[in-house]
């Protein structure tokens, strides 16, 4: 692979922007400030049936600055890291501050919470191909889906991407840094026929360093594997049974409790998990917690949007909610203490178990191994849940067919608590790590 140098990625002018946005805000009358500077730069290329759909080479930076005047606060924003430009958007966030209302919860957060310490994570692994080098691989990727089985007749396109990022964060309690980090990805989506009709699946891979993606025509393989799976679906009569999430959908769940204890969520009053701290919400084996700190994983960061230290800690202990996922802002509505979290979490957790998803299913015994779903039923008030949903009927202990055009349903509340077990098979793909997860009972809506 061509690796060639390029200098878009230079700190200093990022630095400098936000440095001077700070004393511009200083001189224009704000309490308090922070800035943000961000460049990247990336490749994208899709193909489908062979040829070439897209290619895509991006290079993009901003500036945000907000201001606050006392209890108000304005933002402001611009590509542009000229002085005049950057002056221009500060006085600009200083006008929109003095038309808003008062809010004593505005502000920069407290100084003893900033970063002190800056480990190196490991995030920062350019790979600047050239556009052969990314057809070569999308083609391969394609062409393995394509060749894995005859029933795989069409393709909805094969994609590789790279991209690369450098941040600078500063604000008026002295404190600026920087982190540079660097994501990779290969994806397939493939059409399979059968005498059912055609089903649809896909696969992809991701990392911050390019050789810690699985091979190409893995990532082919692996999509033409799922759709010819799916082949000749049917539906199932209704009925109440286990559900086992397949992990790359079952960190879904994770993330509704996320946004269950989100400060923004909890002082609005809009959570079905309102006044849960410190109470029991999953059975006490669970465990969830956050890793900020692993080195090259996709959600890790020294610091979070506002500066603040993240810190590995526990979000459910022994089943009990024992954390919130606040920043500055949601922890002072809360008379809290920001938990780090400003921008979201980092590499959210759940412990895993002992089991194999075959394992889970052998265990499940009769019900329904849900590997799709589809829509956004959830209420984040009363946490009733229904989706629809996709995957394989399980009777004794065995996948027996493929279904679809099902809908699973229940209560977050009850869905946690009725937390069966975990599997081994932990997706570490995204921001939310976790393995299969077993339910112990679900509506399964069907004929």
């Amino acid at each position: 692979m061509t690796r060639t140098p390029t200098s878009l990625l230079d700190p200093v002018p990022l630095h400098s922007a936000v440095q001077f946005a700070l004393e511009q805000a200083r001189q224009q009358g704000a309490t308090s400030a922070e800035a943000a500077a961000s460049q990247g730069q990336g490749l994208s290329l899709n193909v489908r049936m062979g040829e070439i759909e897209t290619i895509e080479h991006t290079r993009d930076r901003g500036l945000v600055v907000t201001v606050y005047l006392g209890p108000k606060m304005g933002s402001a924003s611009t590509a542009d890291y000229g002085s005049a430009s950057v002056a221009e958007i500060v006085e600009a966030a200083c006008n929109i501050a003095r038309h808003i209302e008062d809010d004593v919860c505005n502000g920069l957060p407290d100084a003893d919470d900033l970063a002190t310490t800056f480990p190196d994570l490991d995030l920062y692994h350019p790979w600047r191909p050239t556009v052969d080098d990314v057809l070569d691989e999308a083609l391969a990727c394609e062409q393995a889906a394509l060749d894995w089985d005859q029933q795989i007749e069409n393709s909805e396109g094969a994609s590789v991407s790279t991209h690369e990022t450098l941040g600078v964060y500063g604000n008026s309690l002295e404190f600026l840094a920087e982190n540079r980090k660097t994501r990779h990805g290969i994806s397939c989506l493939v059409i399979g026929r059968g005498e059912g009709g055609m089903q649809r699946d896909y696969w992809y891979t991701s990392a911050r360093r390019y050789e810690d993606l699985e091979a190409a025509a893995a990532v082919g393989k692996k999509a033409a594997q799922r759709a010819v799976q799916r082949l000749s679906s049917r539906r199932v009569p209704t009925d109440q049974v286990p559900v086992l999430f397949e992990a790359p959908v079952a960190a879904s769940l994770l993330s509704h409790l996320v946004s269950a204890i989100s400060g923004s969520a909890l002082y609005r009053k809009a959570s079905f998990l309102l006044d849960q701290l410190e109470q029991p919400v999953f059975p006490d084996w669970v465990r969830v917690h956050e890793q900020p700190l692993l080195p090259r994983a996709i959600g890790s960061a020294a610091f979070d949007g506002e500066g603040v230290q993240t810190r590995t800690r526990d979000i459910v202990s022994d089943g009990i909610l024992t954390g919130y996922v606040l920043d500055s802002y949601s922890a002072r509505r809360l008379g809290l203490r920001t938990t780090g979290n400003a921008g979201g979490v980092h590499n959210l957790t759940l412990g895993s178990g002992r089991k194999s998803l075959d394992e889970l299913v052998s265990d499940m015994g009769r019900g329904l191994l849900v590997t799709e779903l589809i829509g956004f039923g959830v209420n984040a008030v009363t946490g009733d849940y229904s989706r629809g949903a996709a995957g394989f009927w399980v009777d004794q202990g065995e996948i027996q067919f493929p279904v679809d055009e099902i809908t699973i349903a229940g209560n977050l509340k009850q869905m946690f608590k009725n937390f069966s077990d975990v599997g081994t098979d932990v997706d570490t793909r995204g921001n939310v790590r976790c393995g299969s997860i077993l339910i112990n009972e679900m509506t399964v809506a069907g004929d």
